[in-house]
């Protein structure tokens, strides 16, 4: 019975701590400005399987998408023995599943260990690929400190993960061998495990009775504390892509990657200018000033927003861009990276002033993001074409561009000639329209 109600109340708390979190990551992205992403929805949905459910970008780099696809794969299917551990907990049986669904019990929970098995050799290989053979996108500058650590964290705790499921399967193994398990008739005299049945015996077969018990207990236990553990700190880490790539596949733009969005208000300028018919639509907001671009947070959209959460600071945007690969400041992961950074400090402004965002002298531009990085970017979409979740850095780097030039008028040298090319000729170079047709008679 203690154990019963430690299970249940472990449940509760990590339930409802999960459940703060996620609220605060809701408002966090609601902060964004509203963008419509419900069109096509057939089509939203066809990408979202072939790229989130089937992992179709990753194959572009075939072996780290194969151990990708172990841990991904293990991780989905695992799922569904937690059912039966948190049904076992909340009901004090143990393995309550395998007399009723008998053989099929037996060769989901083998296939679960052969996944465990597959999963732990890609956690070897990506601990190996961080730390030892130090694969460049890895240990770019903006990994240093927390972001390193919270990728070899998570390593570490499925490491261990998989470490307290044999521990749990292979004690098991031998209890029941010996008519010893916490199961109560569960029939042959052998759980049958493919993995466990040998390792269980050759782990802990020379263990007395009461030592076999206490190590099935911790895995048990150990294992239910790690996934309670790993779905708190989720909010907290970069593999809170698991929970995000979904939506954020499905709510990505579907638009030719050359296609940029226009300004409402300045599309509406010009239509009145064109048409004096034309009445522009009321502001949303009158009282709050219209801002050209991007500054802060919340002058990207929701989606900007919601792209910076689903990041996994993989790299692979970084890796292909073609500003970084000749040495420019910029880093599209880095982008997405300082996006979500102040999000979270805005956030965090937000719960200590009762809901309400107090001024800290910051912004996302010049802070977080520098117009170097900005104006590094080809605008080439390298980084969008890259990114396995369908990430947009491009689009953040555009709007927060477009503050610079309409509402600080510090566009590069570069840029301002070219504008008062087209102010003046009509086209961005040093000829008057009636000149630029010359060559034709020379």
């Amino acid at each position: 019975m203690v154990s019963i109600i430690a299970f249940i109340l472990l449940f509760i708390a990590g339930s409802v701590f999960f459940a703060i979190n996620i609220r605060k990551v809701i408002r966090n992205i609601n902060l964004g400005k509203d963008l419509n992403r419900k069109d096509r929805p057939a089509e939203r949905f066809k990408l979202m399987t072939l790229v989130a459910l089937g992992q179709k970008k990753m194959f572009a780099r075939p072996i780290p998408a194969i151990l990708h696809l172990f841990l991904y794969v293990a991780f989905v299917i695992t799922q569904i023995e937690l059912i039966e551990i948190i049904f076992d907990g909340v009901s004090g049986h143990h393995r309550a599943f395998r007399s009723a669904l008998g053989g099929f019990y037996t060769f989901m929970v083998s296939f679960i260990e052969i996944l465990s098995v597959l999963a732990f050799i890609g956690t070897i290989a990506f601990l190996a690929r961080r730390n030892l053979l130090k694969v460049p996108r890895l240990v770019k500058s903006e990994l240093n400190g927390w972001p390193k650590l919270d990728a070899n964290m998570i390593l570490f705790a499925e490491f261990t993960l998989i470490c307290f499921i044999f521990m749990m399967n292979g004690a098991d193994e031998v209890l029941y061998s010996r008519g010893l398990s916490h199961a109560e008739n569960l029939g042959d005299g052998s759980l049958g495990l493919t993995i466990s049945s040998k390792i269980g015996p050759a782990l802990f077969g020379s263990l007395d009775d009461h030592a076999l018990h206490i190590i099935e207990r911790i895995g048990w236990w150990g294992h239910i504390l790690m996934v309670f553990g790993f779905l708190n700190y989720l909010p907290y880490s970069k593999h809170f892509h698991i929970v995000l790539a979904f939506p954020n596949v499905y709510f990505a733009n579907l638009n030719p990657f050359g296609k940029f969005t226009n300004l409402e208000s300045v599309t509406n300028e010009v239509k009145a200018i064109m048409d004096p018919s034309f009445t522009p639509p009321a502001p949303a907001n009158p009282e709050q000033p219209m801002r050209f671009g991007a500054k802060e947070v919340t002058d990207l959209t929701w989606k900007q927003l919601l792209d910076s959460y689903s990041c996994t600071e993989c790299g692979r945007c970084t890796s292909e861009c073609p500003a970084n690969i000749t040495g420019k400041l910029l880093s599209p992961r880095k982008i997405m990276m300082s996006t979500r950074d102040r999000l979270e400090d805005y956030g965090k402004n937000m719960d200590a002033n009762n809901g309400e965002f107090k001024d800290d002298g910051k912004s996302l531009l010049g802070d977080y993001i520098t117009p170097e990085e900005l104006w590094a970017c080809t605008s080439c979409n390298a980084c969008v074409q890259a990114c396995p979740v369908n990430i947009d850095p491009l689009s953040i780097i555009m709007d927060m561009r477009r503050y610079v030039v309409m509402e600080q008028s510090a566009a590069p040298t570069e840029l301002n000639g070219m504008f008062t090319n087209i102010e003046n000729n009509g086209a961005p170079w040093q000829f008057s329209q009636a000149d630029r047709l010359n060559w034709k008679n020379s």
